[in-house]
Formats: C-alpha cells, structure tokens, sequence
C-alpha cells in the first residue's frame, strides 16, 4: 500500500489550517487545539516546516508561525519532501540509485521510474491552497457528494469538507472530520 506517514499528514492538515487565514500568526498551542492534535506534534512539524522554509516563525508576546510563501506557491510534494524521512519514490530503486543489486538488470525498473515521475509530478501540481480551496474543475470533483444533498436537509454539506455538524470543531476549523482524530493524537507514535 502507498501512504505517507503520519506526521506528513498531520503536516499537510496544519499548513491547510494556516492558509486558510495567511496573514494571522497561529501559535502551536492554537493550531494543536483547532486540529486536535497534540502539542508535541504540532511543534515537531512546525519546527521541521521551518527548517524547510516552508513556515518562518516569529518571536515575541504575539509570536508564532505563518507561511514563509502564498499557499498557492506551495506544493503537496514540498510539504511530502520536508517530512519524509527519505527521498520520494514508489519503489526503493525510484527514490535512490544503487541500493538495489537487482538495478542493473531490472526490466521493469524503468516502468517504475515512469510510474515515480507520473505521482511526483500529480503531486506538484496540487497546492497547499488547492488542499484549502478545491478546484471545481478538478477530475476527483466529481467524487464530492452534490449539493443536492445539502437542498434536502439529510446533512449539513460543507462546500470543501463534506458533512459536518453544525458547531462542531470541525466545522468551526474548516476541516474535513475524517481528518481530524477523535481523540488527541497519541505523540509516542510519532
């Protein structure tokens, strides 16, 4: 199966969070109760965003982070790159050459490097600001339930997120529920 890790996803959700308001400073403490995440976590990622360049923090009474560039200047793979413990690749062969003894006389390692570019390349093309606001044009629209639903009164539809309670943290925090763990997140996963 191919997944990111955890962290890389809770990175994802923070960074969303943060621009979905760019100009607020957000403090860990903030972003760790608005996300139900923990704070441990929340400040693991911040501090690996920033050694990134991708959040610059900011000292003081009212310090905190905020986006070191427009979410729309962000890609799903600099975010992926900065919290992976290793290169991309689908395969260890497509991340790094020379780890495999099989590598020189693999037939279908170039199928794999085609796969590899084909992902990476999917994965660019979608921003931090994409994750925030979808494009209605994209071909996985059509994978969101219609807003037909919503006219029927059978749930509350958010217009980016999906169903949602009314007053619950996730709708007040613009977050798809999915995304958002039932209980603080355990930090000794991490």
């Amino acid at each position: 199966m191919l997944r990111i890790s955890k962290l890389t996803d809770y990175g994802t959700l923070i960074r969303a969070h943060m621009a979905g308001v760019p100009d607020r400073v957000h403090s860990a403490t903030g972003l760790a109760d608005a996300l139900g995440l923990g704070l441990p976590t929340v400040s693991k990622v911040l501090k690996t965003l920033g050694r990134h360049t991708l959040v610059t923090s900011q000292r003081g009474a009212h310090g905190g982070y905020v986006l070191s560039r427009p979410a729309a200047q962000i890609s799903v793979a600099d975010v992926i790159d900065a919290l992976e413990d290793h290169p991309f690749g689908l395969t260890e062969c497509s991340a790094s050459t020379g780890v495999c003894s099989m590598e020189s006389d693999c037939r279908i390692r170039d199928n794999w490097l085609r796969i590899n570019t084909v992902v990476r390349q999917a994965l660019q093309a979608v921003t931090v600001a994409d994750m925030v606001h979808p494009q209605n044009n994209s071909p996985f629209a059509r994978l969101r339930p219609s807003s037909a639903t919503a006219a029927t009164g059978a749930s509350t539809e958010h217009r980016l997120h999906g169903p949602a309670s009314a007053g619950s943290r996730a709708a007040a925090a613009c977050i798809p529920p999915a995304c958002i763990p039932s209980t603080r997140a355990d930090d000794q996963e991490i």
